[in-house]
Formats: structure tokens, sequence, C-alpha cells
């Protein structure tokens, strides 16, 4: 079989699990949820033997290629790329023609704690007040009386794996005039942002409080939240109460970031982060001695590039504790965006824009233009396109010569 170059990382995280993981469960496999236990299996056997895989062989060349199957589990590095690319075909379909700004909605660190203990609930929260503070706040008169296109996506982590939930947001910059309840007016018209400013940040950030800390109370009177461990103290009223007034007299941190543009530089912010795992395997830069280097961006320095190191087992316990709940969602559409009347709502949106002569300023480009398209399966030795597949099932595929192609 003749070799073939590798694009495969020379570490990944996957390497580390193989490497680490009976370590690990020793551990901290008590508390281990179901998903993580999946996770720590699935990345482990992610294009290895032990999910089978197939021959590539080429009819014009006469090359052997093997490839094994991939574990297509959503915390994977390696499992992503094309779970994005179909995501962002269809979100392109979704784009209007006018500037999208990106607001940026974090939880308070004295509630991270709470949410490792119920990530269930309080990631759900974190989307839905986020959401509602800008439907509210942009629905109001004052500021711009408009339901305008959301796109949230969750992340938990920071550069160094530690947990830090937030919400990237990527909103239109206007909408449909509405009534200060969010009510479509009944006929309505394109309300278009100030250029360069979206909406006041210090009221988003206030809104956005009050909505998480509404949210929180209901959870816990239906008595929705676990309290193990050193959470314990607050489950009872008084301390309850006193952790709640404590938040509610902080200020939060929601920032936005300067406008994207067009359509076109949003789809390119978003294949970056709607689909990031934790870390990237190329972030990846040894693994020695039980320990893991790896590269982070320190933003407190102008974010310049460091190295960190870690024991193994500490960091696969901070890469598994991003691991989501089952089933959760952490993309989710609001306002013109929701899926529910979004047809609709876009194409008008799409004429009164047209009418209002905006989208003359931002032509959205064909989807088509938007994306790259994938190049076509070809031989590595010879180039020919002319391939025949065959299954290897799993008990084959170990006794298979090593992959010389982990794509």
């Amino acid at each position: 079989m003749n070799a073939v170059p590798s694009d495969r990382p020379a570490l990944e995280v996957a390497d580390v699990m193989r490497a680490h993981g009976e370590a690990f469960t020793g551990q901290y496999g008590r508390v281990l949820s179901g998903e993580q236990r999946r996770a720590l299996r699935d990345l482990a056997a992610c294009r290895t033997a032990a999910l089978g895989g197939h021959v590539e062989h080429c009819l014009d060349c006469g090359h052997d290629r093997v490839a094994y199957n991939s574990c297509r589990n959503r915390h994977c590095p390696k499992c992503q790329a094309l779970a994005r690319a179909r995501w962002l075909a269809r979100q392109a379909e979704h784009l209007l023609p006018v500037d999208y700004y990106h607001v940026v909605f974090t939880l308070p660190a004295e509630l991270c704690g709470l949410a490792l203990a119920n990530p269930g609930v309080l990631y759900d929260l974190l989307l839905r007040a986020a959401a509602a503070a800008l439907r509210l706040v942009a629905a109001n008169p004052e500021h711009l009386g408009a339901m305008v296109g959301a796109l949230l996506v969750l992340h938990t982590w920071g550069q160094t794996l530690q947990h830090h939930p937030h919400v990237h947001a990527v909103v239109s910059g206007g909408g449909l005039s509405c009534d200060a309840a969010g009510t479509l007016d009944p006929v309505p018209h394109w309300r278009s942002c100030r250029p360069g400013f979206f909406l006041p940040v210090r009221l988003l950030s206030r809104v956005f409080r009050g909505q998480v800390l509404q949210r929180l109370q209901a959870a816990y009177d239906r008595g929705d939240l676990r309290f193990p461990g050193r959470l314990a103290e607050q489950q009872t009223p008084a301390p309850w109460s006193a952790f709640v007034a404590a938040l509610r007299a902080k200020e939060w941190v929601v920032y936005a970031k300067p406008p994207f543009g067009g359509p076109a530089q949003v789809l390119k912010y978003l294949a970056r982060y709607t689909h990031r795992v934790a870390i990237s395997n190329g972030r990846l830069v040894d693994l020695a001695d039980g320990r893991v280097t790896f590269r982070y961006k320190d933003y407190a320095a102008g974010g310049r590039d460091r190295l960190l190191t870690l024991p193994a087992v500490e960091f696969l316990r901070r890469f598994l504790q991003h691991v989501l709940p089952r089933a959760f969602v952490k993309v989710r559409h609001y306002g013109l965006l929701a899926n529910r009347r979004r047809a609709q709502r876009l194409a008008l949106s799409r004429r009164l824009l047209l009418v209002a002569g905006v989208a003359a300023r931002l032509t959205a480009a064909a989807p088509a233009t938007l994306l790259e398209p994938a190049p076509p399966p070809c031989c590595p030795n010879c180039g020919g396109t002319r391939l025949l597949y065959r299954a290897l099932p799993a008990d084959r595929a170990a006794a298979a010569p090593e992959p010389s192609d982990s794509s």
C-alpha cells in the first residue's frame, strides 16, 4: 500500500484520553455524567480501528487508502467540519442584506458552580435570558422599536479551559417595527439601527441580569436546582435570598463588538464559533511525563500567545466539564430568525429593505458564493476521481494496515 503524507496533527485530545483516560476515570469516574463518559469513550475511539472504516480503491492507479470512521460526537475536535459546512449552507439562506452586530452575554463567576451542578437548567436559562434582553430592549420605542433577528451560540469555556459560560449573539442591525411588547405592527416597516451603534449596552446588561435572576428564582421555587457538595449551604431560603441579592447588586458583563458588515462577514464568524469545541487539536503542543502543554491567548496581555502546562488528568477534567447534557441545543434562533414564521418574516424584511433602498448598500451574496465548495474526492496518489469504496468492519479494521490519511 503506497504511503501518503498525513495531515493529522502531531498531538490530539484523543491521544491524551487514550493515554490517561483510565487514570482520569479512577479519580473522577463517580461524578461523571453519562454524556461525559460517552465523550471520553467516543473521542478515544474516533478514527481508529475500533469503529471500523473503509478502503478507498483507485481504479486508475490501483492505490488503496484505509480510512477509519469518525465518532460523530459533537464534542470531538475532529468531527465538526462536515456538520459546520452543512449548517452554514442553511444559515446563508437566512441572512439579510444589513449590518450585523456581535453581543456577548456572560454569566457571573458566582453562578458558575451552580451551572456546573445544573448545566441543563442554567445553560437554557442563560440563552433564554440573553434572547429576552435583546427582544425587550430592541422592542422599546425609545431605542429601536423593532423585532430583530438573533442567532445565539453557547460557549462554556475560556482560553485555559476554565469554566466560563457565555453567549455569543449575532443580531441584525434593525428589524420589523413592533410595539413595546414585541408584537409586530399591523403594517410593519423596517427600522434600522443608527450606523455603528446597536443598542445601549448598560441597559442590555441590566435587563439581562433581571431576566436571569427572575428565571433562576423560578427554577429554585420549582425545586429544579441541585446543590451538591459545597453548594448545599445555599439551598435553604435565607442563604439563597442573600445569594440572589448579592447577584442583583453587582454589574453584569455584556458587551457589543463593532458591526460585522454584511452576510459574508457573518458567515466567516459563524464558521469559527458555532461548531467550536473547548479546544482544537491544533492548540496542543506536547504530551510528556503525564503533562499536557497547549497554547492559549492571554487577553489580559493584548491577546498574546502563551503556553500552559497541566497534569493530563486535570486537562481532561477541564475539557470534559464542557460536555453538554444530552440533546441540549446550544445554537438557537430568535425574533426574525425563530423557526416559526421565519420564512414569512424574512421575505417581508427583504421586500421592505428593497423598498427602503437599504439593500443597495449591502447586497446579500448568493449562498453559493459565500461558502467555498468542497473539492471532489480524488486519489492522493494520482489525482484520479474514479474511486471504489469497500466497507471495513471493526473486527477486520484492527488487522488492516495503518490508515494513510486521517480524512
